[in-house]
């Protein structure tokens, strides 16, 4: 029988079928609506490094044909056949997504569903419908990816773009493409393992499993000629006006270019182009934020170089709290899709641009290493924060209290543990701050993770919260408390500057007024090297609670440059 996913499901294949010559069909459709259905071969950092493993309707197969595009069968829209056990080694993902060729969005689509077939007999299949999304013109529907085995994951996640804005999200290029390579003939697959067999058309999910051997599928409109030419270029959708949502959140007005000045022999003299605003992340070595020239450094002492004065950043290094160079995602401050030459544009629209919001169709997307923006409308779930916490919001988002209960309230009296919530609930977008403390993101998967409520900004409702006790001798009361977060879901986590995550080892002590959060599985215990009535005297050192961890290799702690 097949196993019916959610979304954010995963599991191994080997746990869903001993084959792995497997079939994916996937069903969409809206009225008057026309849909692209691909599938992205990505590699460790989640890229398209490789354009000509991008399967769609103008390249139907990969090189070594582990991933080639069959057609619409079986009451299926598209479908295709993955062989994994051919899948290269330096692809790490498929991600099959489907988008639409026009006007219209993702909440037009009636139900549709992705499912995996095996021998002919369906092993999973994940469902959605259009009320799980909104302006979004594409959705990411399920992924094989490695993870020391593959396994598949049920995303279910939309996209503000079209598929132009999607290929260039994945980091590949739209107008170069490779030729196809020529065919190669499948091998057999072996006798232990299920071979590959296209279900029958509208079979159920709990259907017999059919054992037919494989032929090679033949759907007359992706049958190529003797002598195929070279696939044409990718032409891209046309694209409808932007969403409200994926819209920056500051504009400025685009100033128009100034006319060349006529030269000494009649040649116009057109001025220096300005250089491009850097990348998120990146400072123009000698430039101050916003193109303000800076202030001279500092002479160091004894002849040392001089340290880094404010506006200043030393070449080759990344300020704290924003990813390196080359890091995957799209640059800050620059739309998907949008042309990088529109960053250089003089003016105003210039000086503002490094400040400009940062969509990417994420559920919890980081603006910056003290802003938060989490997007309610992917995954339609509550969230919930602690009260005054919102900046900005965009769109229909419900705010109210969210209380504790008397004994709730009791519970976080006592151990000092309390959290003032609100819940944010609706379809919008809703920026997350507090004190300019740096903001990070932990996304559980069934795990957990302790963290004190001191330390907790915001986190989705769907994750399981109790008060935990660490217990401990030579301290009042016996004991220390914190908060311990477990199930599927993103926590919020607010540090006072860049934290550190440290391996837990026999001989791991952090001060307990510098931890931040660690793995629950991870046994802590209060170790005190200083009585504490000595602490009347003079002399002492001043450290007297310490959390002693122990645990298996795994566990680990997070440690902030702060003493609270």
């Amino acid at each position: 029988m097949a196993r019916e996913f959610q979304r954010g499901h995963k599991a191994k294949i080997s746990d869903l079928t001993a084959g792995t010559d497997l079939y994916v069909g996937v069903q969409i459709a809206g009225p008057g609506l026309t849909f692209d259905i691909s599938c992205f071969g990505l590699d460790a950092q989640e890229r398209l490094s490789d354009d000509r493993y991008f399967v769609f309707f103008n390249q139907p197969k990969s090189p070594e044909e582990s991933i080639q595009l069959l057609g619409a069968q079986a009451g299926d829209s598209e479908s295709f056949r993955v062989t994994l056990d051919r899948v290269p080694a330096n692809i790490h993902r498929l991600s099959f997504t489907a988008t639409i060729d026009g006007a219209g969005q993702m909440s037009q689509v009636g139900p549709g569903y992705i499912r995996v077939v095996a021998g002919g007999e369906e092993v999973v299949r994940y469902s959605f419908t259009g009320a799980e999304f909104s302006t979004e013109r594409a959705v990411m529907l399920g992924d094989f990816y490695l993870k020391d085995v593959w396994r598949f994951a049920a995303v279910g996640q939309g996209f503000d773009g079209g598929l132009e804005a999607l290929l260039k999200n994945f980091g590949g290029e739209v107008a170069e493409e490779e030729p196809a390579a020529p065919q190669q003939q499948v091998p057999q697959q072996a006798a232990a393992a299920p071979s590959f067999a296209a279900p029958a058309f509208a079979a159920p999910a709990a259907a017999a499993p059919q054992q037919p051997q494989y032929q090679q599928p033949q759907p007359a409109q992706h049958t190529p000629p003797p002598a195929p030419p070279a696939p044409a270029p990718y032409a891209a959708p046309q694209q409808p006006a932007p969403s409200l949502h994926a819209a920056p959140t500051m504009v400025g007005p685009l100033a128009p270019p100034a006319p060349a000045a006529p030269g000494p022999y009649g040649q116009p003299v057109h001025p220096p182009q300005p250089p491009p605003s850097p990348s998120y992340g990146h400072q123009v070595p000698g430039q101050a934020p916003g193109g303000y020239p800076p202030p001279p450094p500092p002479a160091g002492p004894y002849g040392q170089p001089p340290q880094p004065s404010y506006g200043h950043q030393v070449p080759g290094q990344v300020p704290a709290g924003y990813p390196p160079p080359g890091a995957p995602g799209t640059p800050y401050g620059q739309q998907p899709g949008m042309p990088a030459q529109a960053a250089a544009a003089p003016g105003l629209t210039s000086a503002l641009q490094i400040y400009k919001e940062a969509p990417t169709g994420a559920r919890w997307t980081p603006q910056n290493a003290q802003l938060m923006r989490v997007d309610l409308g992917i995954g339609g779930q509550p969230v919930l924060a602690r009260q005054g916490s919102m900046v900005l919001y965009q769109g229909k988002v419900d705010f109210s209290y969210k209380g504790a209960g008397f004994a709730g309230r009791i519970v976080g009296n006592s151990t000092g543990q309390e959290m003032q919530l609100m819940r944010c609930s609706g379809r919008g977008q809703v920026f997350l701050a507090e004190n300019g403390t740096h903001l990070h993101a932990i996304e559980l998967q069934g795990d957990g993770i302790c963290v004190s409520a001191e330390s907790v900004l915001a986190f989705d409702e769907s994750l399981q919260h109790e008060v935990r006790r660490i217990e401990g001798h030579g301290i009042p009361g016996g004991a220390l408390f914190t908060m311990q977060f477990q199930g599927s879901g993103t926590v919020v986590v607010k540090t006072h500057g860049t934290p550190v995550v440290l391996p837990v080892t026999p001989t791991t002590f952090v001060d307990s007024n510098a931890i931040v959060a660690w793995s629950a599985g991870a046994q802590v215990v209060i170790s005190s090297q200083v009585r504490l009535r000595r602490n009347a005297y003079p002399g002492h050192s001043g450290e007297t609670v310490n959390l002693q961890f122990r645990g298996a290799p795994g566990n680990f702690v997070i440690v902030q440059p702060y003493e609270v």
